[in-house]
């Protein structure tokens, strides 16, 4: 799986996040998401937004997902560049 694959799919499924995903290996991939629906929610349910953008790919194509969930209001003008 590409990791342009993964952005896209978490993207289109979290309305107004803005993410950047990389992998050397095509299977464990490293995720920053910012997304507007994490502002007052806890990590946990954060990380569980984004597993379920990706759904049956979690455990498969995906073996392993390190994730870094920022709310914008959270987030520095640096952690994703447009």
């Amino acid at each position: 799986m590409k990791a342009e694959d993964v952005q896209r799919l978490i993207e289109t499924r979290l309305p107004g996040a803005r993410v950047r995903v990389s992998s050397e290996d095509g299977v464990h991939f490293e995720a920053k998401v910012i997304c507007p629906a994490f502002s007052g929610r806890p990590l946990v349910a954060r990380h569980r937004m984004v597993y379920e953008t990706l759904g049956a790919l979690m455990g498969g194509a995906i073996h392993a997902l390190s994730l870094k969930t920022l709310a914008p209001e959270e987030a520095d003008p640096s952690d994703i560049a447009d």
